[in-house]
């Protein structure tokens, strides 16, 4: 009998395994198509910085897509065959593609968008059409709306989660208890303008958003639900951000305060406003002071209270989708901006102004700061800078 007990336990776990683990394929268009919507070649300018064909250029993203979706065994192979695309998953759930296929198709619109801005002379001769490619895929955990990404993200890093706004907010999260190696799964991006373009771009990337309404909607709608049906928190990042919120579903979300939006009939999205992670370096800059720096760093220091809590607010709602929303805010806000703010005090120094962990220590126990800290909850300065993911 306990023979036969541990064979149906061991033909179960088999089954299970085999269940979980089951290969996927997913044709993924013409090269015509795949060249568009994974910008080949990423970076060449003559000579290519990694001179890699279309197809290797898509087992990268892809790569990318399962690692952080935390399948670290699966294997991703992309063949052309007749002038089509096919890629083959091995080591993910049946069902895998699909989420891909939805982005690619929402890739499509995308490109019918950027065509338009083009014909009617509006697309700038160094964007580069950029979807969110190589993002978790499956095992999501919540939605951060952004502006635009940087160029570099895909020129010399092709990859959309390396920059230096991804980078500031992911420790932000792991502040707020996820660990490092979870935080992809909390930064699945939509940014309305999926364009990749320098820094400077943002006033010019305002007038533009008109022309992805379909891609954005589309998207917005996709992500805003896991496979499973449960609805994933939103996180609207910057004035252009919680400004399109605005237009496209008709309420207002402003720093640290809540919304609810229905991408589709039925489904309530939580979606939280904060300040974009770069603003941060704008808030905190003496030049817009008159170099004074205790102003600076009271600016500094509202900011980082604001950015904390909302980080604090999308990694509880990430980790448990039923949490009651604005009970959690109102939880998170007083943890950094009252109960920890000496802690945040510490993280504003070590992470804005450099300073070594004792030297923060320092600074946050000084008279001035002390009382910085005791209005910490004050408004930050308002500003309509358009930042993108610096």
């Amino acid at each position: 009998m306990f023979k036969l007990a541990g064979l149906s336990l061991t033909l179960a776990a088999l089954t299970l395994s085999a269940t979980a683990h089951a290969d996927v394929d997913l044709k993924l268009g013409s090269s015509e198509r795949v060249t568009r919507l994974f910008a080949y070649p990423n970076n060449c300018n003559v000579i290519c910085f990694r001179n890699w064909t279309l197809e290797q250029t898509v087992e990268h993203y892809l790569t990318q897509s399962v690692q952080r979706d935390g399948y670290s065994a699966a294997k991703v192979s992309v063949k052309t065959d007749n002038n089509q695309l096919y890629a083959a998953i091995s080591g993910v759930p049946h069902g895998y593609e699909k989420p891909l296929a939805a982005l690619l198709d929402a890739g499509d619109l995308a490109y019918t968008g950027a065509s338009k801005l083009n014909s009617d002379g509006k697309w700038a001769y160094s964007w580069y059409l950029f979807l969110p490619l190589g993002m978790a895929l499956e095992n999501r955990k919540s939605v951060e709306l952004l502006h635009f990404p940087p160029d570099y993200s895909l020129t010399q890093a092709q990859d959309y989660l390396e920059s230096k706004t991804t980078d500031r907010w992911a420790t932000l999260l792991t502040a707020n208890g996820i660990a490092p190696d979870q935080t992809p799964a909390f930064q699945t991006i939509i940014d309305i303008a999926p364009i990749a373009a320098p820094s400077s771009a943002g006033k010019d990337l305002e007038g533009v958003y008109g022309y992805f309404t379909d891609y954005q909607t589309t998207l917005v709608k996709q992500f805003s639900q896991t496979a499973a049906g449960v609805t994933l928190p939103m996180v609207a990042f910057g004035a252009p951000v919680r400004n399109w919120i605005k237009l496209q579903y008709g309420v207002t979300v402003n720093v640290l305060s809540l919304a609810q939006i229905s991408p589709s009939a039925g489904v309530k999205v939580p979606v939280l406003g904060s300040n974009h992670p770069s603003y941060i370096w704008y808030a905190a800059d003496p030049a817009n002071y008159d170099n004074d720096q205790a102003k600076a760093d009271a600016a500094g220091l509202k900011v980082m209270g604001q950015d904390l809590s909302a980080a604090c607010w999308q990694a509880g709602m990430g980790s448990k989708p039923a949490s009651d929303p604005n009970a959690l805010l109102k939880s998170c806000t007083q943890t950094w901006q009252v109960t920890d703010k000496v802690k945040t005090c510490e993280l504003f120094f070590t992470s804005v102004r450099n300073l070594t962990p004792e030297e923060a220590q320092t600074q946050c126990a000084s008279t001035p700061i002390k009382t910085q800290l005791d209005q910490l909850k004050a408004p930050a300065p308002a500003t309509s800078v358009a930042v993108p993911h610096l």
